[in-house]
């Protein structure tokens, strides 16, 4: 098999720590990024023990200069480019009127403006290599949800960009994938609520329904998706011949989004949604 040359972000933990160790395992040339080279031990003791060699490199996503310079670089390195995976980052609880607007512009830093920054500058050298570009987005891209404003608003803004991109991009010879997860076991929901005293503290007139959204949501995450469960889809989606547009990563998961999905008016959505909250 020729070497293919796979970008994965966000490699750290949980899904993308998975995902860049699944790919070295089926041959891919994996090139892993994390934030800094401190909190890359828990992804190199994984290479280790599955026996497979990862180029990890330092990023910060939300830095699109340095995205850019990181891409052609992969491809100067590597000889190509061959696939995206866009999996870095952040989840974000709180409602809007406990939430600032700096907030707000963080949250789609990270889950919105990086996943374009990247894809934009992978874009030619998948273009040279009729390549593909995997986004994790989540289920928040298609549902919005209770106390999760800032971080649905930059799922859902994730997935516009590539729906609409998807079309042109296969003009070119360029696969675009969304995966969609549910709930699944990795530190990324215990970091959105680390300190839910405190969010109670804080959430004023929503406290009876932030206390009732945090219980269902701790019901919800005890029996969560494991992250290799999500990894194996994403490797479906790079190496199958024809991907879809849109999978989601398991039974639940794909009910959840079906119900938006048929629900041309919100009303299924939005009657379901209410009664998180109590």
């Amino acid at each position: 098999m020729t070497s293919r040359t796979l970008l994965v972000t966000g490699t750290s933990s949980g899904i993308g720590l998975s995902t860049a160790v699944l790919a070295a395992s089926r041959g891919w040339d994996v090139v892993a990024t994390v934030r800094d080279q401190s909190r890359a031990a828990a992804l190199m003791e994984a290479a280790t023990q599955a026996g497979v060699t990862l180029d990890v490199r330092d990023l910060d996503v939300t830095r699109a200069d340095d995205v850019a310079a990181l891409v052609d670089d992969v491809a100067a390195t590597h000889g190509s480019l061959d696939a995206l995976v866009n999996n870095a980052g952040a989840g974000l609880v709180g409602t809007a009127e406990n939430l600032d607007l700096d907030d707000f512009r963080a949250a789609m830093e990270v889950n919105f403006f990086a996943v374009v920054a990247a894809t934009r500058a992978a874009l030619p050298h998948l273009r040279a290599s009729r390549g593909r570009v995997v986004t994790v987005t989540s289920v928040g891209g298609v549902v919005g949800q209770p106390f999760n404003e800032a971080y649905c608003a930059a799922k859902f803004a994730a997935e516009g960009f590539l729906e609409s991109l998807h079309p042109v991009a296969a003009s070119q010879g360029v696969a675009v994938t969304v995966v969609e997860p549910g709930a699944v076991a990795t530190h990324f929901a215990g970091s959105a609520v680390a300190d839910a005293d405190t969010m109670l503290a804080a959430a004023g007139p929503y406290e009876d329904a932030l206390r009732a959204y945090l219980g269902r949501t701790g019901a919800v995450f005890a029996n969560a998706q494991q992250p290799d469960g999500v990894a194996e889809v994403i490797l479906d989606a790079l190496e199958r011949d024809d991907p879809p547009f849109r999978v989601q990563t398991s039974p639940v998961a794909a009910a959840f989004a079906g119900l938006k999905l048929a629900d041309l008016d919100g009303s299924r959505v939005t009657s379901a949604t209410r009664g998180w909250l109590g």
